[in-house]
């Protein structure tokens, strides 16, 4: 098959977050269906390993250095990745973080950094993103949420709440969005095999892999045009 018979063959996505672990699997996913690929992170040096890897596998790949809790930095990384590639037409919100304490232990500055993280950033790079998708009627957004964002644990109060917030964004970006050809969706993974954090005493080998994100995120973008997939709850066969 060439390169122009692949399935997202003349598309451009954008994957935040996508230094490593799950953002760094999609991408490589999304390459490997011919995409162009952009790829954001905050380490400016693990960023650059990510697109020479990406590069070294075929796949045409963008490194933007930003942070999506900076309303300056994610126009930048739009315009950037417009500029180099074309329109976008793959959004996937994956960057993330994870702080898991009780409400006793947990700090304001905890708080702040997660839910900048992890739900502001959906917030402002998908409002940068969606105006041009709904001027060409086409797109697809996908948010990486988690089984936390509908299951409660002990210490997981702020996280639980970053990605329940997830929930709710992208249930009503669906709606707003859905008339103009734009399909959102959310993607909800339970544990997955990362250094995201700790997994004492668990079988990573039963675990889900990143691979298993990337494989949904590609189910979704190939969705027959007249539906959208706008959920995905995603748990391994077996409990580590």
């Amino acid at each position: 098959m060439s390169k122009t018979d692949l399935p997202l063959a003349g598309q451009v996505a954008l994957v935040t977050g996508a230094s490593r672990g799950i953002g760094l699997a999609i991408a490589r996913k999304l390459g490997s269906m011919g995409a162009q690929v952009a790829i954001c992170a905050r380490n400016v040096q693990a960023l650059r390993g990510a697109a020479e890897g990406l590069t070294r596998d075929g796949i045409h790949a963008l490194a933007i250095a930003a942070d999506v809790t900076l309303a300056a930095d994610v126009s930048g990384l739009v315009e950037r990745a417009r500029g180099a590639l074309g329109a976008i037409d793959i959004l996937v919100n994956n960057a993330g973080i994870g702080v898991f304490r009780t409400l006793i232990e947990a700090t304001e500055a905890d708080w702040n950094a997660v839910l900048d993280t992890n739900l502001k950033g959906v917030f402002l790079v998908s409002k940068a993103v969606a105006p041009e998708m709904i001027r060409r009627r086409t797109g697809h957004i996908i948010n990486i949420s988690s089984l936390a964002g509908k299951n409660a644990f002990v210490s997981g109060g702020i996280y639980c709440a970053s990605k329940w917030g997830v929930q709710g964004l992208t249930a009503c970006m669906a709606e707003e969005l859905r008339a103009h050809g734009v399909r959102v969706s959310a993607i909800c993974p339970g544990t997955v095999a990362t250094e995201f954090s700790p997994h004492a005493g668990k079988n990573l080998a039963k675990m889900l892999q990143p691979e298993d994100v990337a494989h949904a995120v590609a189910a979704v973008v190939t969705q027959a045009p007249q539906s959208f997939i706008s959920e995905v709850l995603l748990r391994p066969t077996q409990k580590p």
